[in-house]
């Protein structure tokens, strides 16, 4: 029977019903804080930006933030909101001063939405502004107000702080990793130069800009000193490694635009160019920018984001009367590097020289290459390898930041997650037995070997992560001795010749229950030795015990649990005291004596989660 479709069928929501309703338009997935893009800290984010925006206009050179139970603590030291539309600008969209481009020139916050969200998303959010001997309060849950405090004198110095705990309702187990929110404060202070940014009382602070953010994210060093090169409205650093791919960090406003968009493509197009006019030489566009690590900070005023997660420029323009973003990067970059290079010819033979090298390599491969992916194209990868799911992370469709691919080994544990997955965002590819260790091994081999040629293929990820198939990219193996050593040497294999998989969170470990602990009533999953103790007391005498050796002994019905909603997942994270070849060389080369001294003795490292 056809639904009735009447005026009574339309319906007109307020500004935190719709928030709640459909918070994906506002902070992108929920998530558990287990990506770094998760909406716990899109929140974050939210509340920091007002403050940059504060110090980029001059006022406020230090913010302080605090993370304890979930609670999240930001204080800046601005100007202070207006004490009179404190209430406007945390509960009525489109209310803010970022309309008036003479406040705010270059802001990232424009739409007036991201407070909003973090208040509706909240189920606490108390406020208090700042100003001039004054204090305005006000408490909000779900975006409700429920108490409105009045204006009072003060003592504290002008300036905002909100303190906010994000609703268990939607975020469902969340917790805060360190890694994830000191990333998120480094690239702030990277970008603002000048600012302070106190983090559970840690300081972060940058004196050199985007030169500190590569040396602080390369893990080992340069084949040359990084160019570092600055103007109005733009900075670039920039040096190749030693890894394969390209590596970009790219940002507008200070905002980290983790998918790029037509600043960076310029930025790539301009590379090119500017290197071939200096040499002379029409060089693969490959050759050039394979190894690259580079940053790019441009500002434009009043920038267009393809998202209110801002993650992608889409502004073709710098201002409305400045020119393209296209020409101001490619007019940029193009003299200044032309000048660098004269000036340090060092630099300018060791770019000559990695580019030779990449040509050698990519001219030796290139016979492999071109069987290999008529392999791939007849391999029939949706019945033999890859079970594939509706949504992809390059999609248009609203679920696809939640595209995974599961990693498995084995008939068993790859026909469990098949047959609990969710089709539409989840898929998985199947391992026939343990891969190779590819330590030390050139690219060469993820030609010649079908796995990971094939591997390659479904993810997409041949010319680097902008055609990434998948969000999330999860190992999913046994918890036991030959699983790990399957985690191992996948591990080993995205580090060897796809870092950037790892260095931008898309790699995940899937945890599942080691114990089933149950009675007639209850039945409770248990992810370790404490957990299955304290289920085994909450259910008192004689509890039923299952101890879960393999994915393949987990029954479908009970796997789509442990990937649904509920899934935990471990990130794969890189430091930058880790260096991987240093980290390669130590677990898969031939100091067996040692890896075994150190396994033994490191058995339950956990994470520092805040």
């Amino acid at each position: 029977m056809t639904a009735k479709y009447s005026e009574d069928s339309i319906r007109t929501l307020d500004w935190k019903e719709h928030i709640r309703k459909r918070p994906g338009m506002y902070i992108g997935k929920l998530g558990d804080g287990s990506s770094h893009d998760d909406g716990i800290y899109i929140l974050l984010k939210e509340v920091i930006d007002n403050s940059i925006d504060e110090f980029a206009m001059g006022v406020g050179k230090s913010i302080e933030v605090s993370i304890s139970d979930r609670n999240v603590t930001v204080r800046d030291f601005g100007r202070g909101i207006p004490l009179g539309k404190v209430i406007d600008v945390t509960s009525k969209m489109n209310t803010g001063a970022k309309y008036d481009s003479e406040v705010f020139k270059k802001s990232v916050g424009l739409n007036g939405v991201g407070i909003k969200a973090v208040n509706a998303l909240s189920d606490q959010f108390v406020i208090e502004s700042f100003r001039e001997g004054e204090v305005k309060k006000a408490i909000f849950s779900r975006g409700v107000l429920v108490e409105d405090y009045e204006i009072e004198p003060s003592e504290e110095k002008n300036g905002v702080k909100i303190v906010f705990h994000p609703d268990e309702e939607l975020f469902s187990n969340y917790r805060y990793i360190s890694e994830y929110v000191e990333t998120l404060l480094k690239n702030y202070v990277y970008l603002n130069s000048g600012l302070s940014i106190y983090f559970n009382g840690q300081r972060f602070f940058s004196k050199n800009g985007l030169l500190d953010l590569l040396n602080e994210n390369m893990n080992s060093e340069g084949l040359y000193e990084i160019i570092h090169l600055k103007g109005e409205d733009i900075e670039i650093a920039m040096t190749h490694g030693r890894q394969y791919g390209e590596e970009y960090y790219s940002f507008v406003n200070g905002q980290h635009t983790t998918q790029g968009g037509t600043h960076l493509a310029a930025f790539r197009e301009a590379l090119v160019k500017g290197v071939r006019d200096f040499f002379k030489k029409d060089f693969d566009t490959s050759d050039i920018r394979t190894s690259i690590i580079a940053a790019i900070s441009i500002k434009v005023q009043e920038p267009v984001f393809e998202s209110q997660t801002k993650t992608k420029l889409g502004s073709k323009d710098i201002g409305p009367e400045g020119p393209s973003v296209r020409n101001f990067i490619m007019d940029f970059v193009t003299s200044n590097l032309d000048n660098y290079l004269h000036k340090n010819p060092s630099v300018a033979e060791a770019i000559h020289q990695k580019i030779i090298e990449s040509e050698k390599e990519r001219k030796a491969i290139s016979g492999i290459k071109k069987i290999a992916k008529e392999r791939a194209k007849t391999a029939n990868l949706h019945n033999k390898k890859l079970r594939d799911c509706r949504v992809h992370f390059d999609s248009k469709h609203e679920q696809k930041s939640e595209a995974s691919l599961f990693i498995t080994e084995g008939d068993s544990a790859s026909g469990s997650i098949t047959k609990s997955r969710d089709v539409n965002t989840q898929a998985v590819f199947s391992l026939k037995g343990k891969p190779l260790n590819t330590y030390g091994l050139t690219k060469k081999i993820v030609y010649e070997n079908e796995e990971f040629n094939l591997l390659q293929a479904a993810l997409n990820i041949e010319d680097g992560l902008e055609g990434l198939r998948y969000n999330n990219v999860i190992i999913a193996t046994d918890a036991d001795v030959d699983g790990m050593h399957i985690r191992l040497l996948l591990i080993t294999f995205f580090l060897q010749f796809f870092p950037d998989i790892v260095r931008s969170g898309h790699l995940y470990i899937l945890q599942t229950p080691l114990f089933r602990v149950r009675n007639k009533k209850t039945t409770h999953y248990c992810y370790s030795d404490e957990e299955r103790v304290k289920a085994m007391k909450s259910l008192g005498a004689n509890p039923e015990i299952t101890r879960f050796k393999g994915l393949g002994e987990i029954s479908p019905s009970e796997f789509k649990h442990f990937i649904g909603k509920d899934i935990r997942l471990d990130p794969v994270v890189m430091k930058k005291e880790d260096s991987v070849s240093g980290m390669l060389e130590f677990y898969m080369g031939k100091n067996t004596p040692q890896r075994q001294e150190f396994i033994i003795g490191n058995l339950h490292v956990e994470r520092d989660d805040v």
